[in-house]
């Protein structure tokens, strides 16, 4: 099924402001908030929707990008559906990253997926760091889409002690100063009386619990470093800078938690025959005068093979043939760019006295003399070039 439009999703205008914005996400965020709705898929379908729909239009560059290529500059660069991050957004993302939007509604959290801490529980979610890559790639690459196999050293859950940190599962107790809250509470003085403060437990970093023996494969950390081979489906039609998270590819959060993503960044590799211009490709070709003066047929080199061009008797210099559709795809899948041949003209450096006395006489031909039609035609040209 087609996705929506993310505006659409929140029910906000496109030019829309970032507080317009949260606000529509809070709204519905409460509307079809699982514990409202028990047992509702259709709830938590819309749910996660408004999220994945928040989470691009919240951020200045994903919004950007969707502006200017739809879902599909955003999406399926991982392998996934589901927002620009690729893989979808579950429920643990959407808690890890926007909880605290809820305010004092369920305690930032929910009972029903993964103890979150529904009704008021502050142990946190940890999030294990991104990781960045840079992915060369060629112009014919970009031209069909490719599968690139990445190798990455990240850090990983560690298998002895299951990413837990501990030597065994009695070695993990609750943590003594919140008793397992991950928040402690103390009071301070303001102008409006005394006020209650919640804070993370520094016993504890907010996790609840703390190791009295730790692992001795990780030291205690609950992962290990680790080199991976992981595989990148890039579509057609990416363009040098443009970047996408493959999720939860980077590095394993401390002692359990979510895995951070893989930011791949595009690193496009300059052709040796054509110049790109966004979806159209360049090529500056060199004739000789026989050819550009009798015309015939040529091979222009285009992004996956030759293509013949029918050159006319008399074409000028600075003329420009325009091959549609032989361009490089849209990343948005509206189309190919077209491929621009620039006619150029080659005049000879060395010549035979045979070949210099056949110019000699050409020269003396009528012929030989630009009609007024032709200056006109290059007066225009060379004054396009300062505009």
């Amino acid at each position: 099924m087609a996705k929506r439009d993310y505006y659409e999703v929140l029910g906000v205008s496109k030019d829309a402001s970032a507080d317009e914005i949260k606000k529509a996400y809070r709204k519905l965020a409460i509307q079809y908030h699982p514990d409202k709705n028990p047992g509702d898929k259709s709830a938590e379908e819309k749910f996660k929707e408004a999220a994945e729909a928040y989470d691009v239009l919240s951020n200045a560059d994903k919004r950007a990008r969707y502006d200017r290529f739809g879902h599909a500059g955003l999406d399926g660069f991982g392998g996934g559906g589901g927002g620009f991050d690729g893989g979808g957004m579950s429920m643990e993302d959407i808690f890890a990253q926007f909880g605290n939007i809820f305010g004092g509604h369920f305690g930032g959290g929910f009972s029903g997926f993964g103890g979150f801490g529904g009704g008021g529980g502050g142990q946190r979610v940890r999030k294990g760091s991104d990781l960045r890559v840079r992915v060369k790639v060629t112009l014919k690459e970009v031209a069909s889409g490719v599968e690139k196999k990445l190798k990455v050293k990240r850090y990983v859950k560690c298998a002895a002690c299951n990413g837990s940190g501990a030597e065994d599962s009695n070695s993990v107790v609750k943590c003594s100063t919140c008793g397992g809250a991950g928040v402690v509470n103390r009071v301070t003085n303001s102008l409006f009386g005394a006020m209650q403060v919640q804070s993370e437990c520094p016993n504890c970093n907010g996790m609840g619990t703390t190791i009295t023996k730790k692992c001795k494969h990780c030291g205690g950390t609950g992962i290990v470093q680790a080199e991976e081979i992981i595989p990148v489906k890039i579509p057609a039609g990416v363009a040098d800078g443009m970047y996408f998270s493959v999720k939860g590819k980077g590095n394993a959060a401390r002692n359990g938690g979510i895995d951070g993503d893989l930011q791949v960044v595009i690193e496009e590799e300059p052709d040796n025959e054509l110049i790109r211009d966004e979806n159209d490709l360049i090529y500056n070709a060199l004739f000789s005068v026989p050819m550009l003066v009798n015309g015939g047929t040529a091979e222009i080199p285009s992004v996956d093979s030759k293509v013949k061009v029918k050159i006319e008797a008399g074409t000028q210099p600075g003329k420009v043939l325009r091959l549609k559709g032989k361009g490089l795809p849209s990343v948005n899948g509206y189309g190919n760019g077209d491929l621009l041949v620039n006619i150029g003209v080659y005049i000879p450096e060395h010549l035979s006295k045979e070949e210099k006395k056949i110019f000699e006489e050409l020269d003396k031909s009528d012929n030989m003399v630009p009609t007024e039609s032709a200056k006109r035609n290059f007066l225009s040209r060379f004054k396009s070039m300062f505009n």
